[in-house]
């Protein structure tokens, strides 16, 4: 599938539209999305701010898809953890990019290249139109190579369960 035809996917899909949630960017080469929320009387909470959930929900699949994407058929990706901090009550569209950097990327692809498991940590701001920041997002992802793969440089292609659990931080 081509990011082209991904964001028209995502901005079709029922859970998406009924939320106000729209994907305004995907980058052909996966590096990069943004995606905005835009405030509609049925996204509302119960004080007239964005629900929690939409915030939320507007940042949930992106990690995940755009790493998948990047690394290609030999990885594992799955989200496995996640938090959200809310800062300031959103109004209006509010909006988050994610950016995946090709540091994350060799770090992975080196973490992984034995068959080892890797969790690594991403974090991204929704911010309203002043720049403000509204939610405070971070995402666990895990990836691992998988089996059924040569291992990489005369590594060993066994996931152990002391698999290494390397951890970090992008954005």
């Amino acid at each position: 599938m081509t990011p082209t035809a991904l964001r028209w996917i995502f901005n079709l899909w029922p859970p998406f539209v009924t939320s106000g949630i729209h994907v305004t960017r995907m980058s052909p080469d996966w590096l990069h999305a943004r995606v905005e929320l835009r405030m509609r009387p049925w996204n509302r909470n119960y004080v007239g701010v964005h629900y929690g959930g939409s915030l939320f929900s507007m940042t949930d699949p992106f990690w995940m898809i755009l790493l998948k994407e990047c690394l290609g058929r030999d990885y594992i990706v799955w989200d496995r953890a996640a938090d959200i901090e809310f800062t300031k009550p959103g109004r209006g569209t509010v909006s988050a990019t994610f950016d995946v950097d090709d540091a994350v990327l060799d770090t992975i692809r080196e973490a992984t290249a034995g068959g080892d498991k890797y969790l690594h940590w991403f974090a991204t701001n929704v911010i309203d139109a002043d720049g403000d920041v509204v939610a405070r997002v971070r995402k666990q992802v895990y990836v691992r190579r998988k089996r059924d793969r040569s291992p990489v440089a005369g590594q060993s292609a066994v996931d152990s369960p002391s698999a290494s659990t390397g951890s970090g931080t992008s954005q």
